[in-house]
């Protein structure tokens, strides 16, 4: 028995140490231009630009592939960030791949909602729960506002939405007057 266990844990070690230099040898560098250009992206992963989410977008603009104007939800202020950090001059937003439009976030009217599931599928970040036949809810902090989740519905329960107001994103929105104390 006592083999059997020390043959066992000189296999293991003999088949890990070969994975471990396996890793090394095959080993693909990743390209730090890429990591910079997809922390430029807004990661909706919505594919509006021709590519099926942000980190593929990047790597075709790193090998030179894709235009830095193709990103709807990222708009202007995307493109100026990406041709700085390219060296690029700034080029408009190709209207071919969508309008800017400001982050609207996903609802689902759940007294509509049927639980088809296909929402779920379409969804590229699973922001949406829920199961077959039951109501589904859309988790506001994950949602990117993709819109992807809309055609697939079969009882249009699924509106886009301007973000609500939370703690974080409130602001006073009156000017200040101040208070003149008479002594």
């Amino acid at each position: 028995m006592l083999q059997a266990l020390a043959a066992m844990g000189g296999l293991a070690v003999l088949l890990g140490a070969l994975l471990g230099v396996a890793a090394l040898r095959l080993r693909v560098a990743a390209n730090p231009l890429v990591d910079r250009i997809d922390a430029l992206l807004p990661q909706t992963q919505c594919a509006q630009c021709g590519y099926p989410g942000c980190r593929p977008y990047a790597e075709a603009i790193a090998a030179g592939e894709a235009q830095i104007n193709q990103c709807p939800p990222g708009g202007d202020e995307g493109i100026r960030r990406l041709a700085g950090l390219l060296g690029q001059e700034f080029i408009p937003l190709n209207r071919a791949h969508g309008e800017a439009k400001p982050k609207r976030l996903a609802v689902i009217d759940e007294r509509v909602c049927i639980g088809c599931t296909l929402c779920i599928q379409a969804c590229p970040v699973d922001a949406i729960v829920g199961a077959a036949r039951q109501m589904h809810t859309v988790i506001a902090s994950e949602c990117t506002g993709c819109e992807l989740c809309v055609a697939p519905c079969p009882v249009d329960c699924i509106e886009m939405v301007a973000p609500g107001e939370t703690p974080a994103s409130w602001r006073w929105r009156y000017p200040v007057i101040p208070l003149k104390v008479s002594a």
